[in-house]
């Protein structure tokens, strides 16, 4: 049987990305919110763990937005995704914009969790834990990922009757920011359920932040409102020895 087969994944969230693989690095199509996000990301992320040097994992990469911005930090950064077509539009565009320190796979964060338990200072995966069938796998994949003392960092949408209303029927319906059916709100994380999953992965939460979006401006930025789209960044303890 395939890794594939019995990876956590749902078929159609990669059917879904797939079709859009063609159109990642287009800066006003379907994925532009992620473009205008990304520095915004990238500067959180960097603030808290320079990235210069280190050894940084990006889980569900897709076509290597984040993924490229941290290489161009300084670090040596693994993307990895199970979407083949979004890879292959990474590797590509890694290629084109010559960035020697920037490699993909396509595996699954369990598979490579087996294979390089500890072997990164920080672990990203943002915009992901919705998509996937079991987000508390991913988030405990993610925690062996890293090396005591080192940071994962996450994000994701809220669930709450606010965040339906923006990050889905205004999001999606009437703002058009992002393709229709992008994002199922079972599957959305409230911030207390990923905080357990960090905490039962061995992970201790030390910040957070929102994402908000102005409709005027079109613009986003960070604040303290985590109630539609936030990040999560937690330490991984240092070993102690009795």
């Amino acid at each position: 049987m395939r890794a594939m087969d019995t990876a956590n994944v749902d078929p159609a969230e990669l059917a879904k990305f797939s079709a859009l693989a063609h159109r990642w690095w287009d800066l006003e199509g379907e994925f532009a919110p992620l473009h205008q996000i990304n520095p915004l990301r990238l500067d959180w992320i960097d603030s808290i763990s320079p990235l210069n040097g280190q050894r940084v994992l990006d889980v569900g990469c897709g076509g290597g937005i984040l993924a490229e911005s941290m290489a161009r930090k300084g670090a040596d950064v693994l993307g990895i995704d199970l979407a083949d077509k979004s890879l292959k539009v990474a590797q590509l565009h890694a290629l084109e914009a010559q960035l020697p320190g920037l490699t993909y796979r396509q595996i699954a964060a369990e598979a490579l969790a087996e294979e390089m338990p500890g072997q990164f200072d920080t672990v990203t995966c943002m915009e992901m834990l919705e998509h996937v069938p079991d987000p508390a796998s991913i988030v405990n994949a993610c925690a062996t990922l890293v090396r005591p003392g080192g940071w994962v960092f996450f994000s994701t949408i809220n669930r709450n009757p606010k965040s339906f209303l923006l990050a889905i029927v205004g999001a999606e319906y009437l703002l058009n920011l992002v393709p229709r059916g992008t994002h199922e709100y079972a599957r959305l994380l409230r911030p207390s359920e990923l905080g357990r999953f960090c905490r039962a992965a061995g992970l201790d939460l030390q910040t957070s932040r929102g994402l908000e979006y102005n409709p005027i401006t079109r613009r986003f930025r960070l604040s303290t409102d985590t109630s539609v789209n936030y990040m999560i960044a937690a330490r991984k303890p240092l070993a102690t020895t009795d």
